[in-house]
C-alpha cells in the first residue's frame, strides 16, 4: 500500500504535532508534513549520524535513543532531535606516528580518559546500533586495535555513546582511531601489542632465567 493510501498516525516531533503514514521514518514524516529537506548534512550527503533522536512511545514511560532515519512513526509517538557539538580535544595525525610500535603510547596520549572507564554500560545502552561500545574501548586500551575496530564497523558517529559516558571518553572516536591505525599500519598481531602494553604498565614480569630465555650455547 502506498503512503498516500495509508491511514495517518499522530506524532509529535520537536514539540510540533504532525500526521504521517506509519510506513514512513521520522525524517520522511517531516518531509511528508511539508518541512523542507536541508541539503548538505546527514544521509542526503552520505554522512550518517545527524538524525539522533529521543523517542517515547505511547503508553511507555521509558525514553530511548534511536535514529530518525530508521525509526518508523507510530500513533502517539513523541520525538525530540538531539543536537550537541562534536568533541574537539582529540587531535592526531597518523603520519606523525613513526611506526606501529608507537601506536599504543599515542593512543594513551590522545585518549587519556579511556583508562577511566567505569564499566557502567551507559555507552552500550545509548548506542542505536547495539554495538558493544564498552568492550571496544577496553580492547583499544589493551592495544587490541584490530579487534576494537571490528566492533565499531557499524558505528555511524552519532555521538550518542558520549552522552551516556560519565567520563566523557567519546567511545566512537576511540573506535574510529582503532579502525584508522589498523588500516594505516596493518597493525601487528593484537596479542603481541597486548603483551607490550602489559610490559609498559609493569604488569608482566619477564624471567630472564626461564628455560628458553637465553641463547642455546650448545648450538653455537
Amino acid at each position: 500500500m502506498s503512503a498516500e493510501n495509508q491511514q495517518l498516525v499522530n506524532v509529535v516531533i520537536d514539540g510540533k504535532a504532525i500526521q504521517a503514514p506509519p510506513s514512513l521514518s521520522v525524517i520522511q514524516a517531516l518531509w511528508h508534513a511539508g518541512y523542507p529537506r536541508v541539503k548538505g548534512v546527514g544521509c542526503l550527503e552520505g554522512v550518517c549520524g545527524s538524525c539522533r533522536v529521543l523517542v517515547r512511545r505511547e503508553g511507555q514511560e521509558k525514553v530511548g535513543m534511536e535514529l530518525g532515519c530508521q525509526t518508523l512513526v507510530e500513533e502517539g509517538m513523541q520525538v525530540l532531535f538531539l543536537v550537541f557539538p562534536n568533541p574537539t580535544h582529540h587531535h592526531y595525525e597518523l603520519g606523525e606516528i613513526k611506526n606501529s610500535w608507537d601506536v599504543q603510547a599515542e593512543f594513551h596520549r590522545i585518549f587519556p580518559e579511556a583508562n577511566s572507564c567505569r564499566h557502567c554500560g551507559g555507552c552500550y545502552s545509548a548506542c542505536p546500533k547495539n554495538i558493544n561500545v564498552e568492550l571496544g574501548v577496553k580492547l583499544a586500551g589493551e592495544g587490541r586495535f584490530r579487534e576494537a575496530g571490528e566492533l565499531f564497523v557499524e558505528c555511524i558517529m552519532c555521538n550518542l555513546c558520549m552522552t551516556g559516558c560519565p567520563e566523557a571518553i567519546a567511545p566512537n572516536h576511540v573506535g574510529l582511531f582503532a579502525r584508522r591505525v589498523t588500516a594505516y599500519f596493518h597493525a601487528r598481531p593484537s596479542n603481541l601489542i597486548h603483551r607490550l602494553e602489559l610490559l609498559r604498565k609493569g604488569e608482566l614480569e619477564v624471567d630472564c632465567n626461564s628455560p628458553g630465555s637465553q641463547p642455546d650455547n650448545a648450538a653455537n
